[in-house]
């Protein structure tokens, strides 16, 4: 999909539909062993292999931290674009991590307007439901609830 929110009121059109799902992205060891050196959570259960492959998941998984960093991240600007003159991340209403990220598995997401509100003349409020799938799994990664502010 191709959709690029250019009003409020193409906003309130919006409610209950999918903006679409983002380009797969393949996680390696390496993005995850950069994000525990930046967070320090080097656990082991994502950062040895070794270790991790005996463990619960028998592969090294992503932080879930990491996994919805993706989500506001990478995915939202890649899926939820506007026109707006200006915009910020408000906030997140609900975040739940289902299934674990395997090292080396490809994850993508879709992002669903679920409610869109006015703010002043020209600014809106845009609730949208990031899930974040796993390649070859049944139940998502990561599914959060952002809030971002617009003004057109």
């Amino acid at each position: 999909m191709d959709i690029v929110i250019s009003s409020p009121e193409h906003a309130f059109e919006l409610k209950g539909k999918s903006l679409g799902n983002s380009q797969w992205l393949r996680i390696t060891q390496e993005d995850v062993n950069q994000f525990a050196r930046l967070t320090g959570d080097s656990q082991w259960i994502h950062v040895d292999p070794e270790r991790a492959a005996a463990g619960p998941f028998g592969a090294c998984v992503a932080h879930g931290q990491f996994t919805l960093s993706l989500a506001g991240g990478r995915f939202f600007h890649e899926l939820v674009r506007t026109t707006a003159k200006s915009g910020i991340n408000y906030g997140l209403d609900r975040v739940r991590f289902p299934a674990p990220v395997r090292v080396g598995r490809q994850v993508r997401a879709e992002a669903l307007v679920q409610d869109a509100g006015r703010l002043g003349e020209s600014g809106v409020q845009l609730y949208v439901r990031i899930t974040v799938e796993v390649e070859g799994e049944e139940r998502p990664a990561c599914v959060a609830d952002f809030i971002a502010r617009y003004e057109f």
